[in-house]
């Protein structure tokens, strides 16, 4: 336990947060005296590591849809690559395992390259093609009327700004997929065409995200790669019909970026199995305090009784003389 002050710092934990944390999460954490040293110990309890694993076992078997959205990501950006950096902080969001330079870059070279900036002297991840079947955006499969009615009443609003939204949703939309070259960016009609591309790009980002959310500083990263405006969060305020800005976490200092037409009630509405394996071990951290208390009780109780058990019969041996009485204790 000691040595957590000294790793606090790269668990995003001030001083003494990461202890006070763990007495917090008894579901997660079991805090322990080791029984030579006489020092506190921190130890995963078996409902946390059991969710661990299968969370693990998961984000294997997701492989080959993880290499299908890593292909989509990079295919948005305007060079075809991204930096490896980049991708690897993000990974969590995108269901890569910590390990994806090697489990899905070098091991599907038929879709991924690595190469080696001379100029940066940084790693960036190409698309060996690009694969046409892979171009359908999301936001093309819904509309985007269905989100800003939703909170919209029309006695509220102006009859300005409704006929500003009416002329909004009647410019298509630009595809995050689709090259910006050849086009005028001095034009009104291209200005407000490269408006939309950005949602749709924001959009499909999310889109391919395990739980269709991420951090805007992870969105960040990929601003230049994908075009994305410099004031990102006054962006996505502006569209806050499709859009979702909370800045819970940190002390208001942490922006998490939420696709509304995805969550219903706070709850996913398509959940996958990363989704529900993450849910699960969440939720052993909200879980109260006070049942775990109870629990652990329940076990010291039913133990004893064990013990009382056992003794009894030892008794009962040794007075028969069938001999001597051997005990082998297995502590799990």
């Amino acid at each position: 336990m000691s040595r957590l002050d000294n790793l606090a710092g790269r668990l995003g934990f001030k001083h003494f947060e990461a202890g006070a944390f763990i007495l917090k999460s008894p579901h997660v954490f079991e805090v322990y005296e080791h029984p030579v040293q006489r020092v506190l110990y921190c130890r995963l309890t078996r409902k946390a590591f059991s969710q661990i694993v299968q969370e693990k076992e998961v984000l294997l078997a997701q492989i080959p849809e993880a290499v299908t959205r890593l292909r989509k990501l990079i295919m948005m950006s305007n060079s075809g690559r991204l930096r490896l950096e980049h991708v690897r902080i993000a990974g969590y969001e995108f269901g890569l395992p910590d390990d994806f330079e090697h489990s899905v870059v070098l091991k599907y070279p038929q879709f991924f390259r690595l190469v080696d900036a001379i100029e940066t002297r940084n790693k960036y991840i190409e698309v060996v093609d690009r694969d046409p079947r892979l171009v359908a955006c999301a936001i093309e499969k819904v509309r985007e009327l269905e989100y800003r009615e939703k909170g919209m009443d029309a006695g509220d609003i102006g009859k300005y700004y409704r006929i500003a939204v009416w002329k909004w949703q009647r410019v298509p939309y630009w595809s995050p997929y689709e090259g910006i070259s050849g086009y005028d960016s001095r034009s009104i009609e291209t200005e407000k065409r490269m408006e939309k591309r950005v949602v749709a790009s924001i959009h499909e980002l999310l889109s391919l995200t395990v739980e269709k959310k991420t951090t805007m500083e992870r969105i960040v990263h990929f601003r230049m790669a994908m075009n994305l405006p410099k004031k990102l969060k006054d962006f996505l305020l502006q569209h806050q019909g499709i859009f979702y800005v909370s800045t819970r976490g940190n002390h208001g200092k942490l922006h998490t970026v939420f696709l509304r037409e995805a969550y219903r009630k706070g709850e996913l509405v398509e959940p996958n199995d990363m989704y529900l394996a993450r849910r699960k071990l969440g939720e052993l951290v909200v879980l109260s305090s006070r049942k775990a208390y109870v629990d652990r009780g329940l076990v010291r109780y039913m133990r004893n009784r064990e013990d009382d058990g056992m003794d009894h019969f030892r008794r009962e041996w040794e007075r028969r003389g069938e001999g001597v009485w051997f005990e082998l204790r297995l502590e799990l």
